[in-house]
């Protein structure tokens, strides 16, 4: 445990907690979570498992009747085909992909991880006991990973790359010729496995979705597609997640989770299903709101000399550039030297939480969820726009 640390985001969740019982009015932008119920029909699929006294243990991979459900959506929605050999399902996605790097890593492994990455992929390598390779995409290339730039972190050792679209934190989107030009380069690396985070495939503004093992059939065998109900079916409490990939690795990961979680909640698993047969026609309602929401942070950030962001495609946050404002100081006179301190400056002042891009290895930027009630996120710009100006040091708005 000395090798990796907590979760960044959940600290921040645990300081707002903090503040707000200590009678401050703390708004969280630092939690990757959407505000809106989870739609009814899921809701009370779950509700009849539990009378129906559908509450004992499952197959630890899941349900015939979940793989059936999961075989029948990647059929339709990624014109993708499985067998159920090569499905699982577990307690989220984030348990999925931390069991297959633990059940594949060995010492001296790499995996390669474009950054901005989610918070929790390096130490996931770290624990697994292999080596995190974090290759920098930057803004002027849409926070994506170029072929050129994946070819020359390929090494004899590289065992998984990681991609994830619409990525978290920089809702940048991956178009089909994008993929298909990073698919091209793996194709002339046969050991080498891809990790597919699809955690936000239905969180999109524009574009379309590209994902591996559909963009490129050959690369299938070595491609596992995650994915879960948490972020577009706001079903985070559920603790659903599934993933499909070959079966030797399947397998592998079966043998894990049967000796660490066993199987998912089998409630979960009866939602899961009334989930992903029900559709997702509540999808656009949603995207509207939350477009709303991510141009009103835009707007903000407008109004602010010293923040900046690029307007993301996909996902659930706006990924600001806040390297003008390090070396300004606070009303106390304390300076901002990085953008920890400037996040924390907007947790202590503002009471608004953020999360440092230093937390996504991208230092000089800030991550702000905008998946929260619209007033309240109203409020929250206001108080960002409002500490900001507060700042000595340069012209603020």
């Amino acid at each position: 445990m000395k090798l990796v640390g907590a979760s960044p985001t959940a600290e921040i969740s645990n300081k707002v907690r903090a503040l707000t019982a200590a009678g401050h009015s703390v708004i969280n932008l630092g939690e990757g979570e959407l505000d809106f119920a989870t739609p009814e029909a899921i809701c009370e699929a779950g509700i009849a498992a539990i009378r129906d006294g559908d509450t004992k243990y499952t197959a630890v991979a899941g349900t015939a009747e979940l793989k059936a459900a999961i075989q029948r959506k990647f059929a339709r929605e990624n014109s993708l085909s499985y067998e159920p050999s090569e499905i699982i399902a577990g307690a989220g996605a984030k348990q999925l992909i931390f069991n297959a790097l633990l059940a594949t890593l060995a010492s001296g492994d790499e995996v390669i991880v474009p950054a901005p990455y989610w918070v929790s992929y390096p130490d996931m390598i770290r624990l697994a006991g292999g080596e995190p390779v974090i290759v920098q995409c930057s803004a002027a290339e849409s926070w994506k990973l170029t072929p050129a730039a994946l070819s020359a972190a390929l090494t004899p050792q590289t065992k998984w790359v990681i991609l994830n679209s619409p990525n978290n934190p920089t809702g940048a989107v991956y178009s089909n010729a994008e993929m298909k030009a990073l698919t091209d380069v793996l194709l002339g690396h046969d050991g080498v496995l891809i990790m597919a985070d699809d955690i936000y495939e239905h969180v999109r503004f524009e574009g379309e979705f590209a994902t591996p093992a559909a963009i490129e059939p050959a690369l299938k065998a070595r491609v596992l597609t995650v994915n879960g109900l948490s972020k577009g079916y706001s079903m985070t409490g559920w603790r659903l997640g599934y993933a499909a990939g070959p079966a030797w690795l399947i397998e592998a990961m079966q043998v894990l989770q049967s000796q660490s979680t066993s199987n998912p909640s089998s409630i979960s698993q009866r939602a899961a299903i009334a989930a992903l047969d029900g559709g997702i026609g509540f999808m656009a309602d949603w995207i509207e709101t939350l477009r709303q929401r991510r141009d009103i942070v835009l707007a903000a950030l407008g109004k602010i000399d010293g923040l900046h962001a690029d307007t993301p495609e996909g996902a659930f946050y706006v990924f600001a550039d806040c390297s003008k404002l390090l070396g300004t100081a606070r009303p106390d006179g304390r300076v901002i030297s990085s953008d920890l301190e400037f996040a924390s400056y907007l947790l202590e002042t503002a009471h608004v939480g953020v999360v440092h891009g230093s937390a996504f290895g991208a230092p000089g930027h800030v991550r702000i969820a905008y998946a929260v009630d619209t007033e309240t996120l109203r409020t929250a710009c206001d108080r960002i726009v409002d500490a900001c100006a507060k700042l000595h040091g340069r012209n603020a708005a």
